[in-house]
């Protein structure tokens, strides 16, 4: 086993690890913002908006009716009950869609349909339920209830007014967000781009499935499973073929992968062992590196590095270790890039089923699962290589050093599908 042989790297001693606050804040200074495009609002969800917008129009645009029935005056139904009820002369029918030009005077009312414009004279809308009717084209209505003035009415501009701010840069587009744009007059959004992202897998050990296993190799899986994370996190995945345990091997991968995208992960090779050429082949391409220890298990061995502006993040081959570091210090990254305004896992409350022991002095990030009801109970295996109980958790429990926690006690869940 070979030392690192660089005192420093950008004035960090290499055995000092970093805390998890100081790498994802190097992480995110090494970020660049991509830039922007504007597409159309129907393939803009899960997007970052790059500008705010104001809304074109109101919502409701006009006055209308919250529901089927008839548009009346209020007055003309004061004190009416089902004991005492007011008849109303019908003159005349309003569709969804249709402008009305007739007025509602003293005795008189209209159909109305749910979505249609309140004629003039109207200040409220008598739900049919409360009404009996015999259809014609002139025909008497009987109402058998009173109403406030501008109930069942939906009044112009009462969600949202022309000029209201809608979305602010860096909201992320959901189909609410879509509906809101879209109803208020938008067609399209600017948004942030897509980061290209190479994956680059290195290990001599590993073997391409369904490919032959020899004695010693495994299948690789850290590409398949962090294309999928950074497909989640909008970024557009490209796997490079496995890289053999070479420095020259590692370096053309490498450059290859800069050519071509925005940033570069690897998995394995970022150790300080005889075949972990991670490191040595960025600074062969004429990059610097950041840091290459974090205080958090699994995980600890982790590279920041750039070339040009490019930056890549090493990750340890095992594959727990591999999505943990990339859940905590890849992906806000990636949202940063975006220009994403929120890069933080989403958490949940829960209480813990059993209880989970922290006896190292690194921060352990626990695989666990979290019910419907906010139970919490380990996933299975914490070792870092055990794809089983990575495969049946939900959730991360960050557990500090030297902590116990007892069964009952209140969590919080890092959600590792939101």
């Amino acid at each position: 086993m070979r030392r690192f042989d660089s005192p420093t790297i950008n004035g960090n001693t290499p055995h000092r690890m970093l805390s998890l606050e100081e790498a994802v804040e190097r992480s995110l200074a090494a970020a660049p913002l991509l830039g922007s495009e504007t597409v159309p609002l129907a393939g803009a969800g899960d997007r970052f908006a790059a500008s705010a917008l104001k809304a074109v129009g109101s919502l409701p645009g006009f006055d209308n009716s919250a529901m089927d029935g008839y548009a009346v005056r209020s007055a003309d139904l004061n004190g009416t009950t089902t004991e005492s009820p007011v008849e109303l002369s019908c003159i005349g029918v309003i569709p969804a869609g249709a402008h009305p030009v007739d007025t509602v005077g003293e005795g008189t009312c209209m159909r109305i349909f749910t979505g249609s414009p309140i004629p003039r004279g109207a200040d409220a809308v008598i739900m049919q339920e409360d009404c009996s009717s015999t259809p014609g084209d002139n025909y008497t209505v009987r109402c058998n209830d009173s109403i406030k003035p501008w109930e069942n009415i939906r009044l112009k501009g009462e969600d949202v007014r022309e000029g209201d701010p809608l979305i602010t840069a860096g909201t992320r587009i959901t189909a609410g967000t879509i509906g809101l744009l879209v109803a208020t007059g938008h067609h399209s959004v600017e948004v942030g781009l897509r980061p290209k992202v190479g994956l680059v897998a290195t290990g001599s050990e590993l073997v391409e499935p369904p490919g032959e296993l020899q004695p010693g190799e495994i299948y690789e899986s850290n590409r398949a499973m962090l294309a999928s994370l950074v497909s989640k996190a909008n970024g557009l995945p490209t796997p490079y073929p496995i890289v053999p345990d070479t420095l020259e091997a590692t370096v053309a991968a490498l450059g290859r992968a800069f050519a071509e995208n925005d940033a570069v992960l690897t998995s394995g090779g970022v150790s300080v062992g005889d075949h972990d050429h991670v490191r040595p082949a960025i600074e062969r391409l004429g990059g610097s590196l950041d840091f290459w220890k974090v205080a958090v298990k699994p995980g600890k061995p982790f590279v920041l590095g750039q070339v040009g502006s490019k930056p890549v993040f090493g990750m340890p081959g095992n594959p727990v270790s591999a999505i943990v570091t990339y859940l905590l210090m890849v992906r806000p990254a990636l949202l940063k890039m975006q220009g994403a305004a929120e890069w933080r896992l989403a958490k949940r409350p829960g209480r813990l089923a059993d209880e989970l022991v922290n006896k190292g002095d690194r921060r352990h990030f626990v695989r666990v699962t979290i019910d419907d009801l906010g139970l919490v109970r380990s996933a299975g295996g914490q070792r870092s290589h055990m794809l089983g109980s990575l495969a049946k958790a939900n959730g991360l429990v960050d557990l500090p050093p030297g902590t116990r926690l007892a069964k009952g006690d209140p969590v919080d869940v890092l959600l590792i599908d939101d």
